[in-house]
C-alpha cells in the first residue's frame, strides 16, 4: 500500500536546481495522485531546459524507487510560462532584475543600492542583492558581512553557491571570495566569468527584485550583465553636480543602446544639499542644484527621490547597518519613498513595455 504523505515527504527531498528549494514547497507539483500501485503527478517548470528535465525526472524516479519499488511511476513535465517566465528564463524565479549605475565613481551608488534593497525588503518584497563592482566591493562593509564566506552545495553534479543573508536580504559580492586588501586584477572575460556565476551558480530563491550593484561607467561588466540576463529596468545615480551629470548619461546611453534597450526607470540624486545637525532648516547646495532632474528628463525618466548628504548615512554603512533599517529618520523615510517610486515606475514599465531580451552577441 502506498502512503500518499510519505510520497508527498520523499519528493521534500527533492530540489530545484534553479532556486534550491524543493519542489514541494516551490509549488511545482501538480496533479498529484496516488491510486492503488500507481503514482502520478506533474512537475511544473518555467524553462524548457532538456538537462534540467532529465535531471528531475530521474532524481524523482530514483527517491521514490527507493521506498516503493514495485510502484508504476508516471511523471509529467511540463512548461508554464507566464509573462516573467518567458522574459527571464535564467533565473524564472526572479520577477524584476534592477541595475543600479552611475557615470563615475564617489556618488554613492553602492549606498542606494543597499539602502534601496532594504527599504524593498521592508515593504514585504523578496530582494536579493548582487555587489557586482568587482573593483570595489564595498557592500561586504555595509552589510556587515565581512570575513564570512557563502556555502558551496552540490546539485546533481554542479557546484551551486548559496547567498548570504543580512537584514533580510540575500547577498552575494565578490568581497565575500577575496581578502579586502587582497588585489583584484582580473581582464575582460574573467570579470564576465565571475558575473555569470553569481547568476547562473547561485541558488537564488523566489525574489520579486534583484538588485545589481554595477561598477561606475561602461565596460564588461555592464556588457556581460546585458548578456546573461534580461535586465528589467537600470536606476541612474548622480550627484548634482555638472561632471556627475555628464558621466552618467554616458553610462545611460549604453542602457539605451537599440542593441541592448534596458530601459532607465528612474533617477536617484545623491547628496544633494547639506543639512548640519545644529541648523535643520538651513540646506547648503555644496553640489550645485539640479543634475538628477536634468538626467531624468534626458532619459525621458523620472527622479525617484534626492538624498541630502548626512553623516548618519556614511556611519550606517562604516557600522554594516544601513540607514533604512531605521523605523524614523529623514533618511529612512527619503529612502522609503524612493522604494515606493521604484515599485511604481517597475509596475509601469512591466505593463506599457515588452519584457527586456538577453542582448546577443554578433560576431
Amino acid at each position: 500500500m502506498i502512503d500518499h504523505n510519505k510520497v508527498v515527504e520523499i519528493l521534500r527531498t527533492i530540489k530545484d536546481p534553479q532556486s534550491g528549494r524543493d519542489i514541494i514547497s516551490a509549488k511545482m507539483v501538480e496533479n498529484f495522485q496516488v491510486d492503488g500501485n500507481n503514482i502520478t503527478f506533474s512537475i511544473v517548470l518555467k524553462t524548457n531546459d532538456s538537462q534540467l528535465k532529465s535531471s528531475l525526472n530521474f532524481a524523482c524516479m530514483e527517491a521514490l524507487q527507493q521506498s516503493y519499488p514495485d510502484a508504476n511511476i508516471h511523471i509529467h513535465l511540463k512548461i508554464n510560462s507566464d509573462n516573467t517566465g518567458e522574459s527571464n528564463s535564467v533565473l524564472p524565479q526572479v520577477k524584476n532584475v534592477i541595475a543600479i549605475a552611475s557615470g563615475k565613481g564617489g556618488v554613492g551608488k553602492s549606498t542606494v543600492a543597499v539602502n534601496l534593497a532594504i527599504s524593498l525588503m521592508k515593504k514585504g518584497f523578496r530582494v536579493g542583492l548582487i555587489d557586482a563592482d568587482l573593483y570595489g566591493p564595498s557592500i561586504p562593509t555595509m552589510l556587515g558581512l565581512q570575513g564570512q564566506r557563502p556555502k558551496v552545495e552540490s546539485l546533481y553534479g554542479k557546484h551551486k553557491i548559496i547567498p548570504l543573508e543580512a537584514h533580510g536580504i540575500y547577498v552575494m559580492s565578490i568581497g565575500f571570495i577575496v581578502e579586502p586588501e587582497q588585489a583584484v586584477v582580473l581582464r575582460g572575460p574573467r570579470l564576465g566569468g565571475l558575473i555569470k556565476q553569481f547568476i547562473m551558480d547561485c541558488l537564488w530563491p523566489e525574489l520579486d527584485y534583484l538588485v545589481i550593484d554595477l561598477p561606475p561607467g561602461t565596460g564588461d561588466i555592464q556588457l556581460t550583465l546585458v548578456q546573461t540576463i534580461p535586465v528589467t529596468g537600470a536606476v541612474m545615480v548622480t550627484t548634482p553636480q555638472e561632471v556627475a551629470v555628464i558621466d552618467a548619461i554616458k553610462a545611460m546611453n549604453m542602457f539605451l543602446l537599440p542593441n541592448i534597450q534596458v530601459p532607465i526607470v528612474g533617477v536617484v540624486e545623491n547628496m544633494s544639499w547639506f543639512t548640519p545637525k545644529e541648523l535643520p532648516d538651513n540646506k547648503y547646495y555644496i553640489f550645485g542644484q539640479g543634475g538628477g532632474k536634468k538626467l531624468a528628463e534626458l532619459a525621458d525618466s523620472v527622479l525617484l527621490g534626492q538624498i541630502p548628504l548626512v553623516q548618519g548615512v556614511r556611519e550606517g554603512g562604516d557600522e554594516g547597518k544601513p540607514v533604512a533599517l531605521h523605523n524614523e529618520g529623514i533618511m529612512q523615510v527619503e529612502f522609503s519613498r524612493i522604494a515606493d517610486n521604484l515599485v511604481r515606475q517597475v509596475h509601469i514599465r512591466n505593463e506599457v513595455m515588452e519584457p527586456t531580451r538577453i542582448v546577443k552577441v554578433e560576431n
